[in-house]
């Protein structure tokens, strides 16, 4: 289907909608945001002698709104920059211009009355063929279609977005049956490809897939409270990351996105779906109809199961709330034996045994509600879906669960599982019986590095739909690498493209990192045509093994640490310098090292979703892996008319002397981590490997040849010292800085202004990385410098501002 999208426009200016507009702009669309006018002045607008048809007036509120979602933290766009791809307006004076877009997405209240008066108005000017759809988390899709034209109902549909639009990957797709196949086909294409989300299709049934079966998770939990006599701390230990769920877990969650949310949600299931096996559970407890009544409903009342409160000294105190007396009191610590048998381990699925085994509260929450949720999924189809992948996508993409229910389900044991099932209480589908009738052990399975899921209604495995398109590391590690160590493995991509994948704990960079892209490097220059480097780990790289650099400079092994630090600059170099193209794809978490060889790539192809930063000043050191040489080069080039331009180096010494992490990949480039034409963003970390070897494929056709190094960096010497040392100078008589930080941006500057030279001087790459290795290995020695290392080694947090 021939269809672009250029101009997008949102009408209402909510929380969801603003955000959805920001989400829109992030990938570069023009956006036209609209909502209702005023019917009141307010006091500031009386003082002032404005009237309600003022244009500031009219479009106060959404204006209003807007700026309100720029303000939020986390952001909703990747850089203030793509604000101006946003124009703002009413419904009154601007409905009219829709006439001009591609796309209309109604975001107004969840009230169906209220969104059918929008879309008769927005039948008024929109073009036959413009796609309509709407943003609903419940009302039924084909009720709102309802007195519309053909046309109308021909191309529109629901399109659930999940809050916040930008961090949050799932987009639930909702068909009517009057919707045209090829317009299903599209948005699921569009929102997967440019919007980076899961798509889900999804039929029309009451809140979909995701909330469905995300609230039943929830309420269930509720109800287990009293029955295994748990408290708010303990539900949200034992529900969140050793589980494979987000760290706020269950109460936290509901805090954040508000319990008159999920109330909402839970009322309409109990409302709608009268058969449902579990409609006792959607009733509310009475300690959360109390916290309703109270309207303690989380963040946005500044209290819901917990309140920040501050102590009599002073500090800031997070309180727990009683659901017993539903008083607020001090967290308690939680201990559990199940919680600290999974510590150790690393493999997902392997835990998920752990605590299906544990003898402990923890171990019997996991079943109670794991079971039960089994039995509720396995019950859901066909009613809210015909395939059971689309429930773990959903569950996946919307909740954050790393596993979905079946995936969940296939780590247990499916008939391990059932077993325990009906020891709780709890009963599988037939079809799960049927399935394992057949000699079917398992919901999903690998074959020939294609993961297929149990297809139901023909009995058999079927490949995953779209994943033809995606590099999935799991799938394909098994057959296809070819040589690995303790950090790493090098995995064949096929088409002559190797990737080299970290495994370290956080895919920090040590000695087996270091000799594993070396390592392949060998491998592509002598029998394939280039290289990727990247992983389907939670971060791309949390820099280098701090651990390590700690040890040797505690021992005094100076000569192993020089040997280490020149080790790792010889291989950013390596990577630049290799006869084959080097294709660095990083996502998430790109600090120090990982940054490091990014900025040393021929191409780097990163997730939009990437922080990148040189965040060595943290542990009181420079960039030793050529961060800092790479940074005085690029500097040099930014030299005009051979002119020096002092602002140029300024802004290269502020980015990692304050230790900047971008919040974004577009804003990686603007901090200068990424240089024009070596960078491209994929929207969808899914595609995040496929399309780092498209483009290693595509630099190896274009006739790669090997770069030159360079000689003809232009460093200022002591033209430039001068002005870093009176900098210092001042910030530390200013007590901005302590002592030791005046002494590292020093070395900083001293290597990245080349030295002492009496004046500006070309210099080669190897004189400036001989400069900041002796500035490393000095600094590493310092007392405060291994404090700071310590602290963070003790504290277990990557290394970031």
């Amino acid at each position: 289907m021939k269809r672009s999208i250029n101009k997008v426009a949102v009408l209402g200016s909510g929380i969801m909608g603003s955000r959805i507009a920001c989400h829109f702009a992030n990938i570069g669309v023009e956006v036209l945001l609209l909502d209702i006018a005023p019917k009141d002045l307010t006091p500031e607008e009386q003082a002032k002698g404005l009237t309600l048809d003022k244009p500031a007036v009219k479009n106060r509120i959404v204006n209003t709104a807007l700026q309100t979602a720029v303000k939020t933290n986390p952001s909703p766009v990747y850089s203030k920059k793509v604000l101006n791809k946003i124009k703002t307006g009413n419904f009154e004076d601007d409905m009219s211009k829709i006439a001009g877009f591609d796309w209309v997405i109604e975001v107004v209240v969840e009230n169906l009355d209220i969104k059918k008066k929008v879309f008769e108005q927005v039948e008024q000017f929109r073009k036959p063929g413009t796609l309509i759809t709407s943003n609903t988390s419940g009302i039924p899709i084909h009720l709102m279609a309802e007195g519309r034209s053909e046309d109308f109902k021909a191309n529109f549909c629901g399109t659930h977005f999940f809050n916040p639009p930008r961090y949050l990957k799932l987009l639930e797709i909702i068909p009517t049956p009057h919707t045209k196949p090829e317009i299903v086909d599209f948005l699921m294409h569009y929102g997967d490809k440019f919007l980076g989300k899961t798509t889900v299709l999804c039929k029309d049934t009451p809140a979909f897939i995701a909330n469905r079966v995300g609230v039943y998770s929830i309420m269930a939990l509720l109800h287990l409270v009293d029955k295994l006599d748990l408290t708010v701390e303990e539900v949200d230990k034992f529900t969140g990351p050793a589980l494979g769920r987000p760290k706020s877990a269950t109460f936290r969650t509901s805090d954040v996105v508000g319990l008159d949310t999920m109330i909402k949600v839970a009322k309409g299931l109990y409302d709608n779906c009268p058969d449902d096996k579990a409609h006792e559970l959607f009733k509310l407890p009475a300690y959360v109809q109390k916290m309703e009544e109270n309207k303690w409903l989380g963040d946005k009342t500044k209290q819901g199961f917990y309140k920040k409160t501050k102590t009599a000294e002073g500090k800031t105190e997070i309180l727990a709330l009683d659901l017993k007396t539903l008083e607020y009191k001090p967290q308690q610590k939680i201990k559990s034996a199940t919680l600290e048998m999974t510590k150790p381990v690393e493999n997902l699925r392997e835990r998920m045994k752990i605590f299906a085994k544990g003898k402990d509260k923890a171990g019997e929450l996991f079943r109670h509600s794991s079971f039960g949720l089994f039995e509720y999924v396995s019950d859901r189809i066909p009613e809210i879906s015909d395939e059971l992948y689309r429930i773990d996508d959903a569950m996946r993409a919307g909740f954050g669960w790393e596993l979905g229910p079946f995936e969940l389900w296939d780590a247990v044991g499916v008939k391990e599982a059932i077993e325990g099932m009906e020891q709780y209480g709890n009963k599988a589908a037939v079809w799960v019986h049927e399935m394992l009738n057949a000699g079917n052990t398992s919901f999903y399975k690998v074959e020939g590095g294609v993961k297929k899921y149990y297809d139901i209604p023909s009995k058999s495995y079927k490949a995953l739909p779209g994943t033809d398109e995606f590099i999935i590391l799991d799938n394909i590690r098994e057959n296809k690498t070819l040589w690995k160590n303790s950090g790493v493995s090098i995995i064949n991509l096929g088409d002559g493209i190797l990737n080299v994948e970290f495994h370290t704990k956080m895919n920090t960079i040590g000695g087996d990192v270091i000799s594993g892209i070396n390592k392949a490097i060998d491998m592509a220059e002598k029998d394939y045509r280039g290289l990727v480097i990247g992983n389907d780990g939670a971060n791309f790289s949390a820099g280098a093994n701090v651990g390590m650099i700690f040890m040797m400079a505690v021992e005094q092994e100076w000569d192993e640490l020089n040997m280490a630090i020149r080790m790792f600059q010889n291989t950013s170099m390596r990577i630049r310098y290799s006869s084959i193209p080097v294709v660095v794809a990083p996502h998430n978490l790109t600090l120090g090292g990982g940054c490091e060889f990014s900025l040393h790539a021929d191409h780097v192809q990163l997730s939009a979703e990437t922080y990148m930063g040189l965040v060595e000043f943290g542990v009181g050191v420079i960039p030793g892996g050529g961060g800092t040489k790479e940074f005085a080069l690029r500097a040099s080039d930014e030299y005009k008319d051979d002119q020096i331009v002092q602002n140029a180096l300024k802004d290269r010494f502020l980015t990692i002397g304050m230790a900047k992490v971008s919040t974004s990949g577009y804003e990686a480039y603007e901090l200068g981590y990424l240089q024009k034409d070596k960078f491209s963003i994929s929207m969808n970390l899914n595609r995040l490997l496929a399309d780092a070897k498209a483009k290693a494929i595509e630099l190896a056709d274009a006739g790669y040849t090997k770069p030159v190094q360079r000689t003809d960096i232009k460093v200022l010497g002591k033209q430039g010292l001068g002005i870093v040392y009176a900098g210092a100078n001042s910030m530390y008589a200013g007590h901005f800085i302590s002592e030791h930080d005046k002494k590292i941006s020093e070395k900083l500057g001293y290597v990245m202004c080349g030295g002492d030279l009496s004046s500006p001087t070309e210099v080669s790459e190897q004189y400036l990385l001989d400069l900041e290795r002796e500035a490393f290995l000095s600094l590493a020695g310092e007392r405060k410098s291994l404090e700071r290392i310590q602290s963070i080694i003790t504290k277990g947090k990557p290394l970031r501002n």
